[in-house]
This record gives structure tokens, C-alpha cells and sequence, in this order.
């Protein structure tokens, strides 16, 4: 749609770039609002925040190198072409890429592992719901073709060189699809941030809500994002998958050390 915003010769403000920008930064405000309702150290938060988005970048650019591990394998060079390192790349790379690094984080700094994870679910989600309006402007992570009169057209020629997006047809805005998902998901953990009954409750229910709606709308899209099973199922619905038993397991489990949130350490 509008993938720049300004453009003065060498000054140049993209708009994905901007909306990622504020995307991180709202995040990360809204959690560090909520730690300070719990008693949470704002160094804490900061630090958190800061591994959490350098893993979502870096991992999100791991998964998309492996899922189009056919296209750099013959072209390496593009590995680090402007293009790869402006891309978004994959979201589940970046989420699964900073769970680890928190789980070692948390357990390096002794940090309640669940409590901390519930104070950030809401803020990554809100970020997520920002950055995928950022993919519909700059034509990423776009649909299929469609009858639908909600059907998006776009007719940027620079978004169709950095991205591919097809232009002048009828396309599904997958991207918009997911950022309603993300926001109406971003509203049912704020309803149950506090009315939670044990640690673990909402990150849990983030990944499980995210993992349905991340395989839903992956049959919507057109993008080259690699697949699995000779085609049957994309990278993210295979990791979709996995995550959605793997969080009713353990909502399961959580739910039966149900104890007053332990107090975090400075």
C-alpha cells in the first residue's frame, strides 16, 4: 500500500520500519506499566525487553533462511542483501528463538519463569498486532486471490520489488486478518491478566490462541514461506502444530500449582 512514508533523496522512513519501531516501543511500555503494578524492577523489564527483541529479529531472520534455504543457497550473497535484512522474516522464528533465551535469562537471574512470561504475553501481542499493519503496508505476507469484496488491491511498484506482491489483483489482506486476530487476542489477556488463577495462564493461552489463528490464516496466503510434508502443511502450520498441544499440556500442568505469584526479585 504505502510502503514509504517519506522520501527526500537519502532520507528515507519506510513504513514497516517505523511501525516495528513502535510496535517494540509500545510493547514494551505497556509491560513496563504492568510491572510496575506488580512489583516488578524496571531494570528488570528493560533487560527482558531488550533480549526479546534482539531474538525476535535475529530469529525471525534464521527461519526465513531456512524455510527459503533453496533460493540462498544458490544466491549466498543475498543472505546479506538490503532486502534480507529489511525483511520482517518469520514471527514464529523470533517467538521460539526468545523463549529460549528468556527460559536461560530467567533461570540465570533465578526470575519466576511463568509470572514474568504473563507480564510480557499482553505487550507482545499488542506489538505483533502494530507489526503485522506494517506487513499490510508494505505489501509482506500477502494473500491470495479472491472474489471477497474486503479484498485489498496494491499498485506500489517498490512494494512489488521488495516484497512480490502481485499488483493490480484482488488479494485476501491476510495481514490485516492476523493484526484483528492479534488485537481481539491482546483483549482476551488483558480480561484475564487479572483474573488469572495461576502463573502461566496467560502466556499459555497467547500461544494457544496464536497457534489457531496462525494456522487458519496461513491458508490464506500466497507468500512464499516454505512448507513440510511435501506441501501439505507451511513452516509456521507445522510449528502451529506443535505449539497448540504443547500449550494445552501445559495449562494442564500449570493449573495444578495453583499458589499466590512469588515475589521478583530487583
Amino acid at each position: 500500500m504505502y510502503p514509504k512514508l517519506l522520501d527526500l533523496g537519502p532520507i528515507a522512513l519506510n513504513t514497516y520500519g517505523l511501525l516495528l519501531a513502535l510496535a517494540f516501543l509500545s510493547g514494551l511500555w505497556l509491560t513496563g506499566r504492568f510491572g510496575r503494578q506488580d512489583g516488578v524492577a524496571e531494570d528488570t523489564i528493560w533487560n527482558i525487553g531488550l533480549l526479546i527483541t534482539v531474538c525476535g529479529l535475529v530469529g525471525s531472520k534464521l527461519l526465513m533462511l531456512l524455510t527459503e534455504w533453496d533460493f540462498y543457497k544458490k544466491y549466498p550473497s543475498a543472505i546479506f542483501s538490503l532486502s534480507t535484512l529489511k525483511s520482517g522474516g518469520v514471527y514464529y522464528g523470533g517467538l521460539l528463538l526468545s523463549l529460549a533465551a528468556c527460559a536461560w535469562y530467567f533461570n540465570y537471574k533465578r526470575l519466576p519463569v511463568w509470572k514474568i512470561a504473563d507480564l510480557f504475553a499482553p505487550g507482545v501481542t499488542l506489538g505483533h498486532a502494530i507489526g503485522r499493519v506494517g506487513c499490510f503496508m508494505a505489501g509482506c505476507c500477502f494473500g491470495q486471490e479472491t472474489g471477497a469484496p474486503w479484498a485489498v488491491v496494491f499498485t506500489s511498484a517498490l512494494a512489488h520489488e521488495q516484497t512480490g506482491v502481485p499488483l493490480g489483483r484482488a488479494l485476501h489482506p491476510t495481514q490485516l486478518y492476523e493484526a484483528a486476530a492479534e488485537a481481539l487476542i491482546f483483549s482476551i489477556l488483558l480480561w484475564m491478566r487479572r483474573r488469572k488463577t495461576f502463573d502461566g495462564q496467560v502466556v499459555l493461552i497467547y500461544l494457544l490462541l496464536y497457534a489457531i489463528t496462525r494456522f487458519s490464516i496461513e491458508y490464506f496466503r500466497a507468500d512464499d514461506r516454505g512448507t513440510v510434508f511435501g506441501g501439505l502443511l507451511s513452516t509456521s502450520q507445522f510449528i502451529s502444530w506443535l505449539i497448540f498441544p504443547a500449550a494445552i499440556i501445559g495449562l494442564i500442568v500449570r493449573s495444578r500449582f495453583r499458589r499466590s505469584p512469588a515475589a521478583v526479585p530487583s
